[in-house]
């Protein structure tokens, strides 16, 4: 039980801390997750090595820094369920970004991912073509908080531009 209860904790405190401390504010006050994640290749190496900007690498990072905060607070609860939760946290990463035209998610694991509340490649592309829209890199559960962050940060940023 402790297990599944480190590796689930793990999971959304790492979404919400990714989607509200670093996503939302990165699409409102950064430049790297929009020029880099949001481009074909989605690399952050690649763009800091081809363009000789090794700071890249640091907001490639933070967005994993997320999950690894929690880590030594889960890890009393369950090393192994820690460890699943990263794990699981990688692999939703790598599955969601299936961009290609012909992949569609079967539709058995799309009934459980919407049960669960869990993104879908065909979700995250959504954000992927709309940076708007689908927020909440695991759970779909934190769009409307993040729609509602991302325009507060948006109306915080416009009035701190005017004042200046």
């Amino acid at each position: 039980m402790e297990i599944v209860l480190s590796a689930l904790l793990l999971l959304l405190l790492g979404d919400f801390v990714a989607t509200f401390l670093y996503h939302v504010p990165e699409h409102v006050f950064g430049k790297y997750h929009s020029i880099v994640h949001h481009s074909p290749n989605r690399s952050f190496v690649r763009y800091a090595w081809l363009n000789r900007k090794p700071v890249a690498l640091i907001f490639g990072f933070l967005s994993f820094s997320a999950y690894l905060v929690w880590v030594p607070l889960l890890w009393l609860i369950s090393a192994k369920g820690t460890l699943l939760g990263l794990c699981l946290a990688e692999l939703h990463v790598i599955w969601r970004h299936q961009f290609s035209d012909s992949y569609q998610t079967p539709p058995r694991v799309r009934q459980v991912c919407q049960l669960l509340c869990i993104t879908t490649p065909e979700r995250h592309w959504r954000h992927h073509q709309n940076a708007n829209l689908a927020y909440g890199d695991i759970f779909t559960f934190y769009e409307t908080p993040a729609q509602y962050w991302l325009k507060l940060l948006r109306r915080f940023k416009k009035s701190y531009a005017v004042r200046l």
